[in-house]
């Protein structure tokens, strides 16, 4: 009876490594979703200088605090 539990455990710990392995490999092919009014970077620049990023993440906040602005009720 142990033999068929530990038999047992491992098909199921292969099973989850399996799963898991995959919606990795898919997380990791995703694309980043495009933020409005902000360029995207090209897809073959896989370095970036710091500055471009700084800029880039700099727009993205202003892009979204911009969205989110309501009027104040007085």
């Amino acid at each position: 009876m142990r033999g068929l539990g530990l038999i047992g455990l491992v098909l199921v710990l292969v099973i989850v490594g399996l799963v898991a392995k995959k919606q990795l490999a898919g997380v990791a092919a995703s694309t980043q979703p495009a933020v409005p009014g902000v360029a995207s970077p090209a897809a073959g620049d896989a370095r970036m200088n710091p500055q471009q990023v700084q800029q880039q993440v700099k727009e993205a906040l202003d892009a979204a605090a911009k969205t989110r602005q309501m009027p104040d009720d007085n």
